[in-house]
């Protein structure tokens, strides 16, 4: 069963993007287009919006939409600058990311992102190409899952885990959901009340196979590449990986060039900064978690693009 997504911070990303009705927009995270209705409602008859999405039953969904001002192209979102040539688009007003799964990835049980079903070990974002996480975890070596498990998910018991999934996949093969997260049940002495022990470990197999990080870190120079002076960029995270990643490349974007004190180089010689900090970082309200608890670790970040294009 697919679940209707529920876009988080909706209102205060787009309303952050400061949207002109003739402007062009890019959505790089399509999902099932909750933010994308919005900006096309404030969007004129000659205003457009290009779209994103790596998933293919996103695209399934949004060619579904009738609507000429919108631009739907399956592509992973590090493909962002590629697009816009193709389409012969120099320059955008605004860019959004919303980082992470959407609902539907989430409680769809074939896609085998949630131990909530028993379903077969999955976890890409585009399924129609790459290496699944079942696939993954029968040929990694011990050292290679310990380090993901650590490095993604932060997971004290990573070690651990490793091991019990090594000794594991050498008895039988480790091909569904429910397997996997018993096999972690069992070797997490303690977790954090409320949480199921396999959590972080599902979210750092989920962020390796499917390149997040390595995504995020390549999209981000090419949105300010493109934005037109004036013109924003919303990001959305959910996890403090990611955004460590886009708080400190918006702070080094609005900073310019730094150089090491008592050089002697003149200022007016370093490049100044390409953004401007757009207030604080948002976060959603207790009402928005109450509705929709996996709101409760998002963060949403706003920058505007400063100086000339070049």
């Amino acid at each position: 069963m697919t679940g209707a997504h529920v876009p988080v911070l909706a209102q205060e990303a787009v309303t952050a993007l400061a949207i002109r009705p003739e402007g062009v927009y890019v959505d790089a995270t399509f999902g099932r287009g909750g933010h994308a209705r919005l900006i096309l409602a404030q969007l004129g008859a000659t205003g457009r919006l290009i779209a994103l999405d790596r998933d293919p039953d996103a695209i399934r969904a949004g060619r579904q939409w009738a609507d000429a001002r919108l631009t739907l192209v399956k592509r992973a979102f590090s493909g962002l600058g590629g697009v816009l040539d193709e389409l012969r688009v120099a320059r955008v007003d605004g860019v959004l990311l919303d980082l992470g799964v959407s609902s539907p990835q989430l409680d769809d049980a074939a896609r085998g992102f949630s131990f909530r079903f028993d379903a077969p070990l999955d976890m890409r974002m585009d399924t129609e190409t790459g290496m699944t996480a079942a696939q993954w975890l029968a040929t990694a070596k011990e050292e290679e899952i310990g380090e993901v498990i650590r490095e993604f998910g932060e997971e004290r018991f990573a070690k651990s885990i490793a091991r019990a999934i090594v000794a594991a996949r050498a008895v039988s093969p480790i091909v569904g959901t429910a397997q996997l997260a018993k096999i972690i049940a069992a070797a997490v002495r303690r977790h954090e009340p409320g949480q199921h022990p396999a959590t972080r470990s599902f979210q750092a197999i989920r962020i390796y196979l499917n390149r997040e990080l390595e995504e995020l870190k390549a999209v981000l120079p090419q949105c300010v590449d493109r934005l037109q002076p004036g013109g924003r960029l919303a990001v959305i995270s959910f996890h403090s990986l990611e955004d460590r990643i886009v708080k400190r490349f918006l702070r080094d974007e609005a900073r310019g060039e730094q150089l090491p004190a008592r050089l002697p180089v003149r200022a007016d010689v370093l490049k100044p900064g390409r953004l401007r900090l757009v207030g604080r970082a948002v976060r959603a309200s207790a009402a928005e978690i109450a509705a929709n608890p996996r709101a409760r670790s998002a963060t949403l970040r706003v920058a505007e693009r400063v100086g000339d294009a070049p």
